[in-house]
Parts: structure tokens; sequence; C-alpha cells
């Protein structure tokens, strides 16, 4: 089994967007979180998030949640958006470093991040959305 943890700043944009595009894919043996180095717990996606996934034919409910222990224990892969929230979690659990890497290193072994598309309009968020299922495409060819 293959857990996939996805992480942002505030698991509201991008890692949910993520989260809900694996999903979709309704693939055997793979689970899929998201959380956030900074979320408030139990917070809802952005509406701008949720309405680029429901143009795409996807619904997500979503309850954002904050990395702790529990979640990184429980992946086999945490998967940031960028360097900076990797750098967060090596140096508060060195222990994942082995398993940490931010998404486009991990596809693509590139060291650039996913942009944030917070507080933007529908439009960015459709970009990011886009970003992010052409990432999760190339994820899923890794994985399988």
């Amino acid at each position: 089994m293959k857990r996939i943890l996805f992480v942002c700043t505030g698991n509201t944009c991008r890692s949910p967007m993520a989260e809900a595009l694996l999903k979709a894919k309704r693939l055997e043996g793979i689970e899929v979180k998201s959380a956030g180095v900074h979320a408030f717990p139990g917070s809802d996606a952005s509406g701008h998030a949720k309405a680029a996934l429901k143009e795409i034919g996807i619904e997500h409910s979503h309850a954002a949640s904050l990395l702790d222990q529990d979640l990184v224990d429980w992946a086999t892969h945490i998967l940031t958006m960028t360097s900076g929230h990797k750098q967060l979690i090596i140096g508060n659990v060195p222990g994942a470093a082995h398993k940490t890497s931010t998404l486009k290193e991990f596809v693509m072994e590139s060291d650039s991040d996913v942009s944030d598309p917070f507080g933007s309009s529908l439009d960015v968020y459709r970009k990011t959305l886009n970003e992010l299922n052409e990432l999760v495409d190339k994820l899923v060819e890794k994985l399988t």
C-alpha cells in the first residue's frame, strides 16, 4: 500500500486540489491525504479551489488538517508544494527526510515550486489546478 500525503501551507488550496485529483483516479493500492504546515484544522477548501475542481467534474469534501506526527508516520511519500515546506518538515521530523520531497522533485526532478493561488482569482486557481493535474498524472505513472 502506498500512502501519499500532499502538503502545502494552509491545506485549503494546493494540497486539497492535489488530493482530490489523485483520489478521483480511484487507484487500487494508493491512499491519499493532505495537510498543511500552518493549517487551521477543520477549515474548508477555498471556494475557488472547489469551483475549479467542480469545473472538471470533481466534488471534494474537505476539512483542513495540520501536519502532525501521526500523518508523517502514516505516509509512505510526503509530497510538498514548495521546497520551504519540505525543509520545514525535515527540520522538524528528521526521520521523515527519506520519504519527503517536493511534488515536482519527485515526478520531474525539478526544484521549482507549485505556485500558491491563495487570494487570487478563479483563473489563477484554474492554472494551478491544471499544473497539479499534469503533476498528478506523472505521479501516477511513477507509482504504478
